[in-house]
């Protein structure tokens, strides 16, 4: 994927900006010229042209982005373009813009192909100018996600997730330990067992343990529902084809994990991560029911394909039981998030100003899009139950945000906390972003970690 020597042999890649296009255009040998129009290169962001040189080799190649996304997918397309063989840039990129650039290379090389038999062809080797060791850490964990999230259902329930976050804490010597069936409601999780109880796959608590205890505290809370159903308001089969998905957030807080402890951020980290199977039979929760969740707050089911965020809420609180100095939850949690938003942009929400800023900065830092949207405590209106403290799941309006409100209801108020709504699958097909499972967010959180981890240090 990469080499830190640049070989001989290799053949330079320029990346152009769109805007730069006519400028750069007119400096082409008349050759060079007459072989773009004859390709109809325009020089419009997404082209790429290989240029022969004297003996009809790659003489060099031509690759067109979009200067306001950045470089980070400015060489997205190439890995899957280029033969065999070594290749460097050129040009006046900084460091963080190759860095970068590295990052969209190496998406770039992704396929999730473990399920079907494909001929394999050695991949180009780049030569970016820098160490790409902080690069290939963000591959890395944006790997992990998609793997976990393209995995079919029958390859990754609660225990094939279990084991997941296993091999994950051996790698890191972190501490790993779960709670599996029964053993959630002796040690009082009673919404995670009452959602994942019918299944033949039994419901855990993961949990995973890294750093230095003098450290500040982080928590990672991530939804593990590893297909959903809907339970007994069972989905129609156009939403439930992709609910292998529904396991997304706990991926993405394993990416970050991941990512986390191979950059040795100075943090003390704990990850949790409710798994269950959404299962239909006999034993299934019901419309109607009232589960105890472990805060002591009575939940009447309003829909059993709002489980989510019942077993979500069982595992904030216990998150909040050891005081950390900030919680972060993913979850693919809503589709109203994804109407007001689309699929692209992960929609969060914060009970606290400072830190709502700072992720806010930090997405437009990092030229990944992240979008707040409000706590708008009237809406809880919609959770009001006749016979319970509330329900799980509102009205036909705000459907994000009654959502987050309920997990609200399980964070006190003085930890700051973000819950961050994601799609964790694209729906079309762009350079270095397959359709298929996807990290969302993780670029922007984890910029908005070192400005406060680092300089706490």
């Amino acid at each position: 994927m990469f080499t830190q020597i640049q070989a001989i042999t290799s053949t330079a890649i320029f990346p152009i900006a769109s805007t730069d296009w006519q400028q750069v255009h007119a400096n082409f040998a008349e050759a060079e010229r007459n072989w773009l129009r004859h390709n109809r290169f325009q020089g419009k962001p997404g082209q790429n042209c290989l240029l022969p040189d004297a003996r009809g080799n790659i003489g060099k190649v031509l690759t067109v982005y979009d200067a306001s996304e950045g470089t980070r997918w400015a060489l997205a397309s190439l890995p899957d373009l280029l033969p065999e063989g070594n290749y460097h840039l050129e040009c006046d990129w900084n460091p963080q813009e190759r860095a970068d650039a590295a990052v969209g290379w190496g998406l770039g090389c992704y396929k999730f192909n473990a399920f079907r038999q494909t001929e394999t062809r050695p991949s180009p080797v780049l030569y970016t100018g820098i160490d790409t060791g902080r690069s290939e850490a963000f591959i890395s964990a944006i790997t992990l996600v998609r793997d976990l999230v393209n995995q079919p259902a029958n390859h990754m329930m609660p225990q094939q997730l279990a084991a997941a976050t296993e091999r994950l804490a051996d790698e890191y010597a972190a501490t790993f330990q779960q709670l599996v069936g029964d053993d959630l409601l002796q040690h009082n999780y009673p919404a995670i067992h009452a959602v994942g109880r019918t299944s033949h796959h039994a419901p855990r608590l993961l949990e995973l343990e890294w750093g230095n205890p003098d450290h500040p505290t982080l928590t990672l809370v991530g939804k593990g529902v590893c297909f959903d159903t809907g339970g007994l308001d069972i989905k129609p089969s156009q939403f439930m084809r992709l609910m292998k998905k529904d396991m997304g957030g706990a991926a993405h807080v394993l990416g970050l994990a991941k990512l986390i402890m191979h950059l040795q951020l100075p943090v003390r980290l704990r990850v949790l991560i409710p798994a269950v199977d959404n299962a239909i039979g006999g034993d299934a929760f019901r419309p109607g029911d009232i589960l105890a969740t472990r805060a002591g707050k009575q939940v009447e089911v309003d829909n059993t394909d709002a489980e989510g965020r019942l077993i979500l809420c069982d595992a904030l609180c216990v998150a909040a039981e050891q005081q950390p100095g900030l919680i972060v939850d993913f979850a693919t949690l809503t589709g109203a998030a994804r109407v007001a938003l689309g699929t692209e942009v992960p929609v969060f929400f914060s009970n606290n100003k400072f830190l709502k800023e700072k992720l806010q900065v930090a997405s437009e830092e990092i030229q990944e899009l992240i979008w707040n949207l409000p706590l708008h405590k009237p809406y809880f209106e919609q959770l009001k139950s006749q016979c319970a403290d509330f329900t799980n799941s509102g009205g036909s309006y705000g459907g994000a945000i009654t959502a987050a409100l309920f997990l609200n209801e399980f964070v006190p108020e003085n930890i700051p906390w973000a819950h961050f709504d994601v799609m964790a699958w694209n729906t079309r097909s762009r350079p270095g972003r397959p359709v298929g499972g996807e990290a969302m967010g993780l670029f922007a959180v984890y910029a908005y970690f070192e400005t406060v981890y680092l300089n706490h240090t």
